[in-house]
């Protein structure tokens, strides 16, 4: 392979880890977004356990029910898509500042030139009660307790009370929430010293009716502890100067003490010659000194030192009033407090939503060069056709299988080949790897076999050398972690570099410049094999899957798509469909040649592919049911919008099916049930019938007597249809 790194900048040849989405990294994010020039050369990857992150400031008027999850929720991914920065989505395990590696959960570890933790804080766990932090599982277990509040006025004998543990000022404002949230049950404060508290707040716990406890009570109930918050322990573990929490060590210019090469910032730091207690607001007022050290740094300058104020102003907020808390003195409760409080976190939350994060120029600049990704970026149909009717190639006697036929090995198996591939869909090397293997998997899976080998293309961005390798390690780990669950082999391949020149030719980040086609091997007994033109009249079509993933990452690069759908979205396609295969295959022994024909449904949308099966002669038509077609969460909202993948307009030419064809009936019949015709939720439903998909579901066709066996096998396959 061709190493461009001697007209790289020794700069841009760096790797910059993120470890953690806390304030600091969020806002850092922002800044890169907004101010382009400040960003740091290189690859720049953000690792987080989760997509969003919790803004801790709303946490207690979320516990109360004065927000809802959406609106205290910052989504990482579409902030490190604006700053030019790949994100990762996985758990920390630990650090190797030896081989400076980040370790991750479940996936190769990830080499860092530099790294900037910012990671938050966890409580510690007590027998018998549930941590604060990680918020995500304890927000989970207080919606779990909902009921009891609800049946606490019920009872003749009153249920055991709810504690809350801790002396801070987490612990008084999350128990003042669950009052809001919980009128009617028993609540306990258990705290070691509330005298530093001002009476107006002591008047305001026993108006509240909340008990405190000195001492733990006998007999407790539920136990949520606020209490003793730490850094991850596999800070400690990792053999980096921490104090007595296990908070990184660093001096002024927040670089971890003996390690200039690792920062850090947040709850999970202390600055040794101006130590804070964690905090969100000195993690959100670190954001900027960290922000200056990482881009001193990547200049060759030395950072300077940033020395945060000894004091700062906290509001303790509980709907209608709030308190000011400034070092030992306190003021309140006032109103007005209330609403300070709420206007500054609902500007600090408006501040970090995507499309915030980006300049008036740059997004307009965004919007008219969207181009999808993933398979929304195939050739469309009819170019395609011609293209291969031009070459000759359509009058070669095949029939347009997913997988063609390479003849039989010594055992009599039918053998397969496949390829397919596409421009990186994710910023995440290893994911994409994995997803793009996953897909092109699919074309055997569609004919009713599993994959036993492939062979990979990987295109490289025109990088530095040590860039190029990191994309390229990952993005093999990925394509043998989606093969080897299958027991399938990667056994080789080719790199190549890509060579194109101009302003967009390596986009940001970097990773997104990969491209990664397999050529993917497979066998399967013949008579087993499932064509893609074999319907038979009476068979129902059945989908394994939802649909929606086009226009759902199209609407992410407009920055329209909620975090939570995005995640629904991709964890569908991370599941490997091998399984749905081996099951019907399995259901076939006691039922040989029910399913007659069978595809997957990728770029050309499910009436595009659907048109597919169907015989020249049309000798068979086909039968949609609108209200069975599944969609994927937020898919047909957006649709409404207007929103639509690239592909998609190309792909609407097979609406020309829907339509009788002079006196011959339409080829696909779709019918509405209590949908409108020409209602918008009749429109949205045609854009999902073209929406090109990536990782999609799979369809199959099989007689009536089949189905009770389908639904027992996968509760996920879907009755979509039937053949005339």
């Amino acid at each position: 392979m061709h190493s461009p790194g001697s007209f790289v900048p020794a700069s841009a040849s760096e790797h910059l880890l993120l470890a953690g989405g806390g304030h600091s990294h969020a806002l850092l994010l922002r800044r890169w977004a907004m101010q382009p020039q400040r960003r740091p050369p290189g690859l720049i990857t953000l690792v987080s356990r989760s997509r969003t992150s919790l803004y801790s400031g709303m946490i207690p008027g979320l516990i109360a029910g004065d927000y809802q999850p959406g609106d205290v929720s910052l989504d990482l991914a579409a902030l490190a898509d604006r700053a030019g920065v790949a994100f990762v989505q996985a758990e920390i395990t630990g650090i190797d500042p030896h081989s400076q590696q980040l370790r991750l959960q479940d996936r190769p570890a990830l080499h860092y030139e530099r790294l900037s933790c910012n990671l938050g804080c966890i409580t510690p766990a007590l027998e018998g009660s549930q941590a604060i932090k990680p918020l995500e599982p304890a927000l989970a277990w207080l919606d779990s307790q909902d009921a009891e509040d609800g049946a606490a006025g019920d009872r003749e004998t009153p249920a055991s009370p709810f504690t809350v543990v801790g002396s801070g000022l987490a612990a008084l404002e999350v128990v003042l929430a669950l009052r809001q949230r919980w009128p009617q049950r028993r609540l306990q404060l258990q705290a070691r010293n509330l005298d530093h508290l001002p009476a107006s707040l002591r008047t305001a716990l026993k108006n509240a009716r909340i008990q405190l406890l000195a001492a733990e009570p006998a007999g407790r109930g539920p136990v949520l502890n606020c209490s003793g918050s730490r850094a991850p322990a596999w800070l400690a573990a990792s053999g980096l100067p921490c104090d007595g929490r296990g908070r990184l060590r660093t001096n002024t210019s927040l670089q971890v003490l003996g390690h200039p090469e690792i920062l850090a910032a947040g709850d999970c730091a202390v600055i040794d010659a101006a130590p804070r207690p964690p905090s969100g607001v000195w993690a959100v007022r670190a954001a900027r000194p960290l922000a200056r050290s990482l881009e001193s740094l990547a200049a060759g300058r030395t950072p300077p030192p940033w020395y945060p104020q000894r004091r700062a102003l906290q509001l303790l907020g509980n709907r209608p009033q709030a308190w000011a808390l400034w070092g030992p003195l306190w003021f309140g409760p006032q109103r007005w407090l209330w609403r300070w409080k709420q206007r500054i976190d609902r500007r600090f939350m408006a501040r970090l939503q995507p499309h915030s994060a980006m300049t008036g120029a740059a997004e307009g600049a965004e919007q008219a060069a969207m181009l999808c990704r993933g398979c929304a970026a195939k050739l469309p149909a009819q170019p395609l056709q011609r293209a291969l009717t031009n070459a000759g190639l359509d009058r070669l006697g095949r029939l347009p299988e997913d997988a063609q036929s390479l003849g039989h090995d010594d055992q009599g198996q039918l053998l397969l080949q496949s390829v397919d591939g596409f421009p990186a869909l994710l910023s995440d090397p290893w994911r994409n790897g994995r997803l793009t293997a996953l897909h092109a998997c699919s074309d055997l899976w569609a004919c009713g076999a599993l994959p036993r080998s492939a062979q990979a293309v990987v295109t490289l961005p025109a990088v530095a050398e040590g860039l190029q390798q990191h994309l390229l390690g990952q993005s093999l780990a990925g394509i043998r972690d989606a093969l080897s669950e299958q027991g399938a082999e990667l056994i080789g391949g080719h790199t190549l570099e890509a060579r194109n020149s101009g302003p967009e030719a390596t986009p940001s980040p970097i990773s997104l410049g990969l491209q990664i086609s397999l050529s993917v091997q497979g066998a399967i007994t013949p008579e087993r094999f499932w064509p893609k033109r074999g319907l038979q009249a009476g068979d129902q079509l059945w989908l394994s899957r939802p649909l929606g993933t086009g226009v759902l990452f199209a609407a992410a690069m407009a920055g329209v798509a909620t975090a939570a759908d995005l995640e629904r979205a991709q964890q569908q396609m991370n599941q490997s469909q091998h399984e749905l295969v081996e099951a019907l295959q399995g259901l076939q022994r006691h039922d040989p040649g029910a399913i007659h024909a069978a595809t997957d449904i990728t770029g050309f949308g499910l009436l595009g592919h659907l048109l597919e099966m169907l015989p020249p002669d049309r000798s068979r038509r086909l039968q949609l049911h609108a209200e069975t077609i599944p969609a994927l969460p937020g898919a047909l909202g957006l649709l409404t919008d207007g929103i639509a993948s690239s592909l998609a307009p190309a792909n609407r030419l097979a609406w020309r099916a829907l339509e009788p064809d002079g006196d011959q009936p339409a080829a696909v019949t779709l019918q509405l049930g209590a949908m409108t015709a020409g209602s918008s939720a009749h429109q949205a439903l045609l854009e999902l019938l073209v929406d090109p998909q990536t990782c999609g579901p799979l369809l199959i066709a099989c007689t009536r007597s089949f189905n009770d066996r389908i639904r027992h096998t996968n509760p996920g396959w879907r009755p979509i249809g039937s053949v005339l």
